[in-house]
Protein backbone atom coordinates (compact mmCIF):
# COMPACT_ATOMS: atom_id res chain seq x y z
CA UNK A 1 0.00 0.00 0.00
CA UNK A 2 2.68 2.60 0.82
CA UNK A 3 4.44 1.94 -2.51
CA UNK A 4 1.24 2.79 -4.38
CA UNK A 5 0.95 6.04 -2.40
CA UNK A 6 4.60 6.91 -3.10
CA UNK A 7 4.05 6.26 -6.79
CA UNK A 8 0.88 8.36 -6.99
CA UNK A 9 2.56 11.14 -5.01
CA UNK A 10 5.55 11.20 -7.38
CA UNK A 11 3.23 11.31 -10.41
CA UNK A 12 1.19 14.12 -8.85
CA UNK A 13 4.37 16.12 -8.11
CA UNK A 14 5.57 15.73 -11.70
CA UNK A 15 2.18 16.70 -13.15
CA UNK A 16 1.91 19.66 -10.80
CA UNK A 17 5.34 21.08 -11.57
CA UNK A 18 5.04 20.66 -15.34
CA UNK A 19 1.42 21.77 -15.77
CA UNK A 20 1.62 24.66 -13.27
CA UNK A 21 3.99 26.43 -15.61
CA UNK A 22 1.27 26.54 -18.27
CA UNK A 23 -1.70 28.03 -16.43
CA UNK A 24 -0.89 30.76 -13.89
CA UNK A 25 -2.97 33.61 -12.44
CA UNK A 26 -0.38 36.34 -11.67
CA UNK A 27 -1.12 38.98 -9.06
CA UNK A 28 2.00 40.91 -8.16
CA UNK A 29 4.32 38.49 -6.35
CA UNK A 30 1.63 35.78 -6.23
CA UNK A 31 1.44 33.11 -8.93
CA UNK A 32 -1.80 31.21 -8.33
CA UNK A 33 -1.92 27.91 -10.24
CA UNK A 34 -5.24 26.07 -10.67
CA UNK A 35 -3.27 22.87 -11.37
CA UNK A 36 -2.02 22.88 -7.76
CA UNK A 37 -5.61 22.81 -6.55
CA UNK A 38 -6.58 20.11 -9.02
CA UNK A 39 -3.66 17.98 -7.78
CA UNK A 40 -4.55 18.69 -4.13
CA UNK A 41 -8.05 17.27 -4.59
CA UNK A 42 -6.66 14.22 -6.42
CA UNK A 43 -4.20 13.73 -3.55
CA UNK A 44 -7.00 14.00 -0.99
CA UNK A 45 -8.77 11.09 -2.67
CA UNK A 46 -5.84 8.91 -3.78
CA UNK A 47 -3.11 9.31 -1.15
CA UNK A 48 -4.55 11.08 1.90
CA UNK A 49 -3.34 13.97 4.01
CA UNK A 50 0.31 13.10 4.74
CA UNK A 51 1.36 12.07 1.25
CA UNK A 52 -0.72 14.98 -0.05
CA UNK A 53 1.12 17.33 2.29
CA UNK A 54 4.46 15.97 1.04
CA UNK A 55 3.27 16.53 -2.54
CA UNK A 56 2.27 20.13 -1.79
CA UNK A 57 5.58 20.87 -0.05
CA UNK A 58 7.81 19.28 -2.72
CA UNK A 59 5.77 20.76 -5.57
CA UNK A 60 5.98 24.23 -4.03
CA UNK A 61 9.74 23.92 -3.59
CA UNK A 62 10.21 22.75 -7.18
CA UNK A 63 7.88 25.41 -8.61
CA UNK A 64 9.84 28.12 -6.77
CA UNK A 65 13.12 26.60 -7.97
CA UNK A 66 11.93 26.63 -11.60
CA UNK A 67 10.42 30.12 -11.29
CA UNK A 68 6.82 29.01 -11.84
CA UNK A 69 5.73 29.55 -8.24
CA UNK A 70 6.26 31.83 -5.27
CA UNK A 71 6.57 31.46 -1.50
CA UNK A 72 2.83 32.07 -1.33
CA UNK A 73 2.36 28.53 -2.66
CA UNK A 74 3.32 27.04 0.70
CA UNK A 75 0.46 28.15 2.96
CA UNK A 76 -2.21 27.81 0.30
CA UNK A 77 -1.30 24.43 -1.11
CA UNK A 78 -0.45 22.78 2.18
CA UNK A 79 -3.53 23.92 4.06
CA UNK A 80 -5.69 23.18 1.02
CA UNK A 81 -4.57 19.56 0.69
CA UNK A 82 -4.94 18.94 4.43
CA UNK A 83 -8.45 20.35 4.53
CA UNK A 84 -9.45 18.58 1.31
CA UNK A 85 -8.18 15.29 2.74
CA UNK A 86 -9.91 15.87 6.05
CA UNK A 87 -13.23 16.71 4.42
CA UNK A 88 -12.96 13.75 2.04
CA UNK A 89 -12.06 11.22 4.72
CA UNK A 90 -14.78 12.52 7.04
CA UNK A 91 -17.61 12.18 4.49
CA UNK A 92 -16.05 9.87 1.83
CA UNK A 93 -17.47 12.11 -0.88
CA UNK A 94 -15.49 13.64 -3.74
CA UNK A 95 -17.48 16.88 -3.57
CA UNK A 96 -16.31 17.40 0.02
CA UNK A 97 -12.67 17.13 -1.07
CA UNK A 98 -13.28 19.91 -3.60
CA UNK A 99 -15.00 22.06 -0.97
CA UNK A 100 -12.13 21.46 1.47
CA UNK A 101 -9.62 22.61 -1.14
CA UNK A 102 -11.56 25.81 -1.85
CA UNK A 103 -11.90 26.66 1.84
CA UNK A 104 -8.34 25.60 2.71
CA UNK A 105 -6.53 27.34 -0.11
CA UNK A 106 -8.99 29.94 -1.35
CA UNK A 107 -9.92 31.36 2.02
CA UNK A 108 -7.59 30.21 4.82
CA UNK A 109 -4.45 30.04 2.66
CA UNK A 110 -5.04 33.47 1.16
CA UNK A 111 -5.57 35.00 4.61
CA UNK A 112 -2.30 33.46 5.82
CA UNK A 113 -0.48 34.93 2.81
CA UNK A 114 -1.32 38.49 3.87
CA UNK A 115 1.11 38.64 6.83
CA UNK A 116 3.65 36.77 4.69
CA UNK A 117 3.32 39.49 2.05
CA UNK A 118 3.91 42.18 4.68
CA UNK A 119 6.97 40.40 6.09
CA UNK A 120 8.45 40.03 2.61
CA UNK A 121 7.88 43.71 1.86
CA UNK A 122 4.92 43.30 -0.46
CA UNK A 123 2.65 45.43 1.71
CA UNK A 124 0.97 46.86 -1.36
CA UNK A 125 -0.65 43.49 -2.17
CA UNK A 126 -4.27 44.27 -1.48
CA UNK A 127 -6.27 41.77 0.57
CA UNK A 128 -9.31 41.50 -1.70
CA UNK A 129 -7.42 40.90 -4.99
CA UNK A 130 -5.13 38.41 -3.25
CA UNK A 131 -8.05 36.44 -1.86
CA UNK A 132 -9.91 36.70 -5.18
CA UNK A 133 -6.94 35.22 -7.08
CA UNK A 134 -6.66 32.34 -4.59
CA UNK A 135 -10.42 31.66 -4.59
CA UNK A 136 -10.74 31.78 -8.40
CA UNK A 137 -7.70 29.55 -8.82
CA UNK A 138 -8.87 27.02 -6.23
CA UNK A 139 -12.43 26.93 -7.61
CA UNK A 140 -11.14 26.28 -11.15
CA UNK A 141 -8.81 23.49 -9.98
CA UNK A 142 -11.42 21.95 -7.66
CA UNK A 143 -14.10 21.87 -10.37
CA UNK A 144 -11.79 20.24 -12.91
CA UNK A 145 -10.59 17.64 -10.39
CA UNK A 146 -14.17 16.93 -9.33
CA UNK A 147 -15.14 16.29 -12.96
CA UNK A 148 -12.11 14.03 -13.51
CA UNK A 149 -12.83 12.05 -10.34
CA UNK A 150 -16.53 11.67 -11.18
CA UNK A 151 -15.65 10.35 -14.65
CA UNK A 152 -13.21 7.87 -13.09
CA UNK A 153 -15.84 6.86 -10.54
CA UNK A 154 -18.60 6.31 -13.13
CA UNK A 155 -16.30 4.18 -15.26
CA UNK A 156 -15.30 2.06 -12.26
CA UNK A 157 -11.66 3.10 -12.51
CA UNK A 158 -11.51 5.02 -9.24
CA UNK A 159 -12.49 2.03 -7.09
CA UNK A 160 -9.58 -0.02 -8.48
CA UNK A 161 -7.03 2.43 -7.15
CA UNK A 162 -8.49 3.25 -3.74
Amino acid sequence: MPMKKFTFTAIFIALNVVLSSIVVIPLGPVKAAPIQHLINVLCAVFVGPWFGLAQALISSILRITFGTGSVFAFPGSMIGVLLASGFYHYRKHIFMAAVGEIIGTGIIGSILCIPLAWVLGFGDVAIKPLMLAFVVSSVIGAIISYMILMILKRRGILQRYL
